[in-house]
């Protein structure tokens, strides 16, 4: 039998061996950002490894829809109580507004502030409950958006982006680390049942990703999840025998249509349904709850009751392997305090103040909270001049949000507004740089966190973001 004669220079063994080379190079590109274990038939949801030792492993957003004022919760401005029913002076220039609001009087806050913790952080009287929390939170006080409309700053709060149909932040979580749970949605997204946020959807949706990294969509009450029992005499034998013979049919049908991502995610979907079946009625049931939980979150009152509970179901959902949870808070026009701001925020603070403290207390007994990241903040904040007589309009240019557990440093506060608020002027934190310092305190690297999109490595954070270092306990 004839042999191949061995390679007899060095040229020769380099061109027999060079495409070895390539697929070795490949493979360590393709499992250092990660991708192996995201390609062919496997689980799209199972578990991935960070590119970096995580700080957090879930996620907990607190949506404030509207755009709470920093003015009257986080931000106190004694020029601006000085200045009350004044102009705003030349020496701050001209600002972009909805409605030429910079040439109103400037509008003082009722509300006073004293400091808490120790600290030493100044918080509203509307926020009694929380201030007692305030040495685990990071206050971010310089931050600035890009819109000055609702829809467009929903969108770059949650998106990155002030155009629709960009994945979420959830998505993108979720995308990159898939669950801890096989049996309970890795993103899940509570609504308040008095209206969606402006801009529907969109906010939470999965974009150009794959549909499966979109969020369920949970209400509170009874029933969160709608439609989740099985139809009256029918048994779980009976539903999983339809299930398995509609799943042949559908992976029939995929095999020809790799890209097909609905029909993927729906195939997913049915069978996530059918395990929830078992396991969500008891991440749901808060019967075992005791009574001083329930207090703890304000379910024994009119006020705080509805946000209490999906408050109470977000620290369930984390505690059973959820990934990603989403509370609204505000109905369709929540924190948009246009024509008494005074008044619109105290009734939503009423209503979330205490639920939110009893979410922290919560989550820190049951040592939760030092994996869990808790992220507070809306689509903007409010100007300093007034709308009408006793509102504020919509500002992007300086606002507060806060961090709590998961990694984050508390009992600090980050950069600042100008003497009247208007503007972030000192540690500016854009969104990306929040957007890659919640991936960072997750084990994600915000650059390397990609998706290929029309010939492009698309990312949460676009083209920008830097890490808050001093975020970072």
């Amino acid at each position: 039998m004839m042999m191949n004669p061995l390679p007899t220079s060095r040229r020769e063994f380099l061109r027999n061996a060079g495409g070895g080379f390539g697929i070795i190079a490949l493979a360590a590109m393709l499992a250092e950002d990660n991708l192996l274990a995201q390609s062919g038939p496997t689980n799209p949801l199972a578990p991935r490894q960070p590119h970096h030792a995580p700080a957090a492993r879930r996620v907990i957003f607190l949506f404030m829809s509207g755009g709470p004022s920093h003015l009257e919760l986080f931000d106190p401005k004694p020029d601006l109580q000085r200045l009350h029913g004044q102009p705003l002076p030349e020496s701050f220039g001209s600002v972009a507004t909805r409605r030429n609001v910079e040439r109103n009087r400037l509008l003082g806050t009722r509300r006073t502030f004293r400091k808490h913790g120790q600290a030493g952080i100044d918080v509203s009287d509307l926020l009694p409950n929380l201030a007692h929390c305030v040495d685990d939170l990071c206050l971010l006080r310089g931050c600035r958006g890009t819109s000055v409309t609702h829809p467009e700053s929903v969108y770059l709060v949650n998106t990155g982006s002030i155009l629709m149909g960009r994945p979420s932040m959830g998505a993108w979580v979720t995308y990159g680390l898939g669950t801890e749970s096989q049996n309970m949605p890795a993103f899940v997204v509570m609504p308040d049942p008095r209206g969606w946020v402006k801009g529907g959807a969109p906010a939470w949706g999965n974009g150009f990703l794959p549909s499966t990294y979109q969020g369920t969509v949970l209400s509170g009450g009874a029933a969160p999840i709608r439609y989740l029992n099985p139809p009256a005499g029918v048994t779980q034998t009976q539903q999983r025998r339809t299930l398995d013979f509609v799943n042949r049919l559908n992976q029939e049908h995929l095999r020809t249509r790799a890209d097909d991502t609905e029909l993927a995610a729906r195939i997913n979907a049915y069978e996530l349904a059918f395990r929830m079946q078992t396991h969500a009625p008891d991440v749901v049931d808060i019967a075992r709850e005791s009574q001083a939980t329930r207090r703890l979150y304000g379910l024994d009152r009119p006020d705080t009751a509805e946000f209490g509970l999906r408050c109470l179901l977000a620290r369930r959902m984390v505690e059973h392997g959820v990934r990603f949870v989403q509370v609204y808070c505000g109905d369709t026009n929540g924190w948009d305090g246009h024509t008494d701001v005074d008044g619109n925020h105290a009734r939503l603070c009423a209503s979330s103040d205490l639920p939110i403290a009893g979410l922290l207390r919560d989550l820190k007994s049951r040592g939760l909270l030092d994996s869990t990241l808790v992220v507070w903040g809306g689509e903007f904040g409010r100007t300093p001049m007034t709308e009408g007589t006793t509102g504020r309009d919509h500002n992007p240019h300086g606002f507060t949000m806060w961090l709590a557990g998961g990694g984050v440093k508390g009992g600090q506060t980050i950069g600042s507004t100008d003497a009247v608020g208007l503007r972030a002027q000192d540690d500016i934190t854009d969104v990306h740089d929040i957007h890659a310092t919640i991936l960072h305190l997750l084990g994600l690297d915000h650059e390397r966190l990609t998706f290929r999109f029309n010939g492009r490595d698309e990312r949460l954070t676009e083209n920008s973001g830097e890490v808050i270092d001093r975020v970072l306990a």
